[in-house]
């Protein structure tokens, strides 16, 4: 999708309900705390109020955190998404892979960022799905962070698939994430099976197509923050 195609892309699909789902998973996509059990019951009735599929697919993840000893979150978690090659959160990997340019797109994903209004902690690596969903989220940069996904779609719907075929509770968020963009067509879907045939750029085609990022287990992960899910940032 080109950036004018994103851009009134962006437009078409903000709104409450967009910002309630993403805000939701946001939160869920976080590394699992006590305090993030303790706002469960605050997703589960701002999830409630939105459309299927997403309501059912996000209660479903919902309902798995809530009933899992936190140790357990905590150790499936990393086993997930900082030990399987196709389960990252850093989406400029799917792009990019461990290559330089990589790490230009994380410097314009920051500026990016700034040019909504937003300034990231320093522990805070602004292609962690959680980081770009919470902005997409945000009343005021909601286009913004919904451009952002945009851009990164393939890698999200790679995602998508590897959570679904791990049986993950996760793959419910990544559901009801993907439902509120426009379907897969034309040069998104020729990337996500690139991707899938293929890995990011710079690994060895037909061996481990996805190599761990370049990031450490837990680097850039957003902490828990106050829930609010009414598309501002606390």
């Amino acid at each position: 999708m080109k950036r004018v195609e994103r851009a009134r892309a962006a437009r078409r699909m903000a709104g409450r309900e967009t910002a309630v789902v993403h805000r939701a998973a946001a939160l869920l996509l976080e590394y699992p705390t006590a305090e993030l059990l303790e706002m469960l019951p605050t997703i589960r009735a701002a999830v409630a109020e939105v459309g299927e599929p997403a309501r059912a697919a996000l209660l479903a993840t919902v309902d798995a955190l809530a009933g899992t000893p936190l140790t357990d979150l905590q150790a499936r978690y990393v086993e997930t998404f900082d030990l399987r090659r196709r389960c990252s959160l850093y989406l400029t990997y799917y792009a990019y892979g461990d290559t330089r340019k990589r790490g230009v797109a994380l410097v314009q994903l920051k500026q990016a960022f700034r040019d909504a209004g937003w300034e990231l902690a320093d522990a805070e690596l602004p292609d962690h799905l959680a980081v770009v969903l919470e902005l997409a989220s945000a009343e005021g940069a909601q286009e913004a962070g919904l451009r952002l996904l945009l851009e990164h779609r393939a890698g999200v719907e790679l995602l998508r698939l590897a959570l679904t075929d791990a049986g993950s509770p996760y793959a419910g968020v990544l559901v009801a994430v993907c439902g509120t963009l426009p379907p897969l067509a034309g040069e998104d879907r020729e990337a996500v099976a690139r991707l899938a045939a293929e890995g990011p750029p710079g690994e060895d085609v037909g061996l481990e197509p996805f190599g761990p990022p370049l990031t450490a287990p837990g680097a850039g992960r957003p902490a828990p923050v106050p829930v609010s899910l009414t598309g501002a940032r606390p």
